[in-house]
């Protein structure tokens, strides 16, 4: 640049080769090597402090990132990002529970790469409600991204307990935030707003950010009769859609069932009739987390004169956190431990447990395969499956109904009863939602891809444009300003396995040795061998674990040990003595002997002992 006076380029160029050009050129300027592009161009058109000409900066885009990080296209590990220039907040941070091809793992997590990444502008995690789903990855993920959480009361509580548990409570900042108040950044406000789910303190959050205001609805359902006799915010909703809403990001999970969901008070009607006729014990089955249906079951208890007995961990932990926390009203005296149900008639027992999907650990499996250390099932009892199984849990809740049932207890489930309702909006109340908040633009979340687009459609129906309606997949990274949205990248993302204390150290190398194993079963071949004089010493001996029984299959033992022989001295008058290749020959053989004999692939694990 030979004329000082002309105005820099600075969209066109990079700025540092810019800033170094400039200083060639003018070596009265002084530039820094971290000069923005405003202050190096004043730093070199100003006289007497003003400035020569009238800059040409290009234009800072106002945008907001949303980055789901898990939650669309399946059920569980909610979790979704936003970001505005040097600022995160993350709303939920969920498990998910999992599938029947993942051997041996506990739980699943959303991949939280990209917030590791930028970790310095994570400000929070923002939880929606005290669910698994929302609040389970938690544990994990502060382990990497240690950052306040802020949630409600009840929320808080049963999150303090997670991290309890995993003994990291004391190195974690929690935050209880009352319904209407504000939690204030640099660029974000977020206020929770009161709403209804099957957990008490449930919250949609609002985020007015520079560009405007995105509502999340987290899950909800509209209840003008909860238990807890707390209405959602209708009036609220009103008053934002009012005011204009950019964004709304909504529950799916009902998004295909018509009209409404019923309310949870119709589910207490169901159980006062079965209480009023039980003759025996009642044990009754539902998520732990159901606080507003274990309140309907303690005040039918209370009414019938009967004890309280909780079982299952989970039930325990979260009915005494409820308890102390002042959300379940249990009169003092009415519970018992499993120990002292022996001291009462049956009919003044009520037992209230976990499994109500069948769970094979669960409390009610254990009782149903008459393995539970304390309740056994006798005849007379009445057992009540509380839920309704989850996509993929059918054939598990079948088999522990028919297990009860053959063990001569009266088994009450959805399909002979009304003793469960959902705690998720259907289509009535998801067109409510939009009638008032008007968003500009929707994006459905919480839900399969076949829930995102029915309510997609539900959106359409109710005015929202349908360019202004996005389908997102885990990780997309969708851009927002006042105008306009779009997908402009993926970010890391996909599932974290857990396997008892590790974490993400199970891949899909070992995933497929656990399938093998569990298909085809193992081989395990141990040769002796003197690599001096190359002559095997013991063996082969000839292991099998879940392949076949060896005392019935003698001959094809022999038959394996004689191809094993028969490799190993190959190799060695070849004068092959690397063990690896070894091990591969006869790997190879054996694999090949037995697909061809047996039509199965088991996992073959030679073992070689050098004297």
């Amino acid at each position: 640049m030979n004329n000082k006076d002309n105005i820099l380029d600075y969209e066109d160029k990079d700025l540092n080769t810019t800033i170094a050009n400039e200083k060639q050129a003018n070596n009265d300027v002084k530039y820094k090597k971290n000069d923005t592009l405003e202050s190096a161009y004043f730093n070199k058109n100003k006289v007497n402090g003003k400035l020569k000409h009238k800059p040409n900066f290009p234009k800072k885009r106002n945008v907001l990132k949303i980055i789901p990080l898990g939650g669309l296209g399946e059920i569980g590990k909610n979790m979704t990002a936003f970001e505005y220039k040097d600022e995160i907040i993350v709303i939920d941070c969920g498990l998910a529970f999992p599938d029947e091809d993942l051997y041996g793992i506990d739980i699943v997590i959303p991949d939280v790469t990209y917030l590791i990444n930028n970790k310095d502008k994570v400000k929070g995690f923002f939880i929606t409600h005290g669910h698994e789903d929302h609040i389970g990855g938690l544990p994990y993920v502060l382990k990497q991204i240690n950052v306040p959480i802020y949630g409600a009361k009840l929320t808080i509580g049963l999150i303090e307990g997670k991290l309890e548990e995993h003994k990291m409570l004391r190195d974690c900042t929690l935050h209880v935030v009352e319904v209407g108040e504000l939690i204030k950044f640099e660029n974000f406000k977020i206020e929770f707003i009161r709403t209804n789910h099957s957990i008490p303190d449930s919250c949609s959050i609002a985020l007015y950010t520079p560009i405007g205001t995105i509502v999340h609805s987290g899950d909800f359902k509209v209840d003008f009769t909860p238990i807890d006799e707390q209405v959602l915010d209708l009036q609220r909703y009103a008053q934002l859609g009012k005011k204009g809403v950019l964004l709304l990001m909504a529950d799916s999970t009902n998004a295909l069932h018509k009209g409404y969901t019923m309310s949870e008070k119709t589910v207490g009607e169901t159980l006062e009739n079965l209480f009023e006729k039980a003759t025996g014990r009642i044990i009754v089955s539902t998520f732990a987390s159901n606080v507003h249906r274990l309140q309907q079951i303690s005040d039918c208890a209370r009414k019938n004169n009967r004890k309280i007995a909780f079982s299952g961990r989970s039930m325990e932990n979260i009915s005494r956190v409820a308890i102390d926390l002042g959300y379940l009203f249990i009169p003092e005296g009415m519970i018992i431990s499993l120990d002292e149900i022996q001291n009462y008639e049956n009919n003044r027992i009520t037992i209230i447990t976990t499994g109500s999907q069948g769970e094979s650990m669960a409390a009610l499996t254990r009782i149903a395969s008459s393995t539970h250390r304390k309740i056994q099932i006798q005849k007379g009892d009445m057992v009540i499956i509380s839920a309704s199984p989850i996509p993929g849990n059918e054939k598990a809740v079948s088999n522990v109904i028919n297990d009860l049932t053959q063990k001569g207890a009266n088994v009450i489930y959805k399909a002979i009863e009304d003793i469960h309702v959902s705690g998720h909006a259907c289509e009535e109340e998801l067109k409510l939602m939009q009638a008032l908040l008007k968003p500009k633009f929707f994006i459905p979340l919480h839900g399969e891809y076949r829930h995102l687009i029915a309510h997609a459609k539900i959106a359409q129906t109710m005015g929202v444009d349908k360019s202004n309606i996005f389908i997102l997949d885990t990780g997309d990274i969708f851009e927002l300003s006042k105008n306009k949205g779009e997908i402009i990248g993926k970010a890391p993302s996909g599932r974290i396995l857990i396997d008892g204390m590790g974490i993400g150290d199970v891949g899909n190398m070992v995933l497929r040795d656990r399938k093998n194993l569990a298909e085809h079963g193992m081989i395990t071949v141990v040769v002796t061998i003197d690599r001096r004089s190359k002559i095997v010493l013991g063996g082969p001996d000839i292991i099998s674990r879940g392949f076949v029984y060896m005392r019935d299959s003698e001959e094809l033992i022999r038959e394996i040990r004689g191809i094993v022989l028969k490799c190993v001295e190959g190799c060695l008058e070849r004068n092959i003595t690397q063990w690896a290749e070894i091990k591969n020959t006869i790997r190879r053989e054996v694999d090949n002997f037995v697909y061809m004999k047996m039509k199965k692939k088991p996992m073959i694990l030679p073992v070689i002992v050098e004297i």
